[in-house]
């Protein structure tokens, strides 16, 4: 009788710590995905896409060296003016001197945009002065444009033409002129868990977004991923049954199973293999949508603290779980920009 009483006890125990560890993960995926950034290609019709977006909303616009900068100011500006926060990316290989990057400054201060997102850029040779990302974040400062959230990027899996090394001096250095770090597009969520892990160890306080990937198409989504150098979440994937049943779906991908376990990782708290991290030491979420906006959205909607509520969730237009029709341009070219958005540091 002893011997069953405490079985039944034993297995009472395992049983709420299991129903509290689902409801910690529950937590901290409704807390993410109340308030996500979303990212954008400045392609002709990411604009159309954007009606998607919650009203408020924040939206990252990528920069590449094939669009040029240019074209990401302009689809900033015009997101700012449909009440969204904007987020340039600013490529410091694609801007000038001193006179040229006040210039996108004082045009990004006047449409009220105050944060944007700093990386180097992919150009194989600089338009000007600026080479790497802490050139342009210093030029900032001492130019006196200090914008209220400033973005760097954080490489989960490294890069694939800079070494490790040269990746954690420039964050360190990087580190007093930003407020927070994009980790790179990653499918792996003991990667993310293990970089952060690696931040702290560095002595990089600042606040992390893991960068997941939207509810895409799964051929855009691979092509993208080969391009910008996701070679280990990959073979991760290749390694992972069940991951890649559900990139196979003919519904496309969706994030689920990766923002899950990445949640209940946040959720646990420190784990041997990472211990600085500590519980919600993931600020939030990073999407990358590719421009498939509208099915990203609707992801979110459904999997997020409102799902289950009556009623649609319109953004500020159109119905947020519509399809993401309207997004124009090649996945080459939405894959050379989100490469650009995370190139060099």
């Amino acid at each position: 009788m002893a011997v069953t009483t405490l079985r039944a006890r034993g297995a009472g125990h395992r049983q709420r710590k299991s129903g509290t560890r689902r409801a910690g993960t529950r937590q901290v995926v409704a807390r993410w995905l109340a308030a996500p950034q979303y990212e954008l290609v400045p392609l002709h019709g990411a604009i159309d896409q954007a009606h998607f977006l919650p009203s408020g909303g924040t939206a990252t616009v990528t920069s590449s060296p094939t669009r040029g900068g240019e074209a990401t100011v302009a689809l900033a500006v015009e997101l700012a003016g449909l009440g969204l926060r904007a987020v340039p990316h600013l490529a410091a290989r694609q801007i000038r001197d001193d006179a040229h990057l006040a210039e996108i400054c004082r045009r990004l201060e006047r449409a009220g945009i105050t944060g944007i997102f700093v990386i180097g850029g992919d150009a194989t040779e600089p338009a000007g002065d600026f080479t790497d990302g802490l050139a342009l974040l210093q030029a900032l400062d001492r130019l006196g444009h200090r914008f209220a959230s400033v973005g760097v990027p954080g490489y989960p899996e490294g890069h694939h033409t800079i070494d490790d090394e040269t990746l954690w001096v420039a964050l360190k250095a990087k580190a007093p002129y930003a407020t927070y770090v994009v980790t790179q597009l990653c499918f792996d969520a003991d990667a993310i868990v293990q970089y952060v892990s690696d931040m702290r160890e560095q002595g990089i306080g600042l606040p992390v977004l893991a960068g997941v990937p939207g509810a895409v198409d799964v051929a855009r989504l691979l092509r993208i991923s080969l391009r910008v150098g996701v070679g280990d979440s990959l073979r991760f994937v290749r390694n992972n049954a069940a991951v890649a049943r559900r990139l196979l779906r003919p519904v496309g991908y969706r994030p689920d199973g990766l923002v899950k376990k990445l949640a209940a990782r946040v959720a646990d708290g420190p784990a041997p293999e990472a211990p600085s991290v500590i519980r919600g030491d993931i600020a939030g979420l990073h999407i990358y949508t590719f421009n498939q906006v509208g099915a990203t959205v609707g992801w979110v909607n459904r999997a997020g603290p409102s799902a289950g509520a009556s009623g649609s969730a319109d953004g500020i237009g159109g119905s947020a779980a519509g399809p993401s029709a309207g997004a124009s341009g090649s996945a080459d070219d939405i894959s050379g920009s989100a490469a650009g958005s995370r190139g060099g540091v």
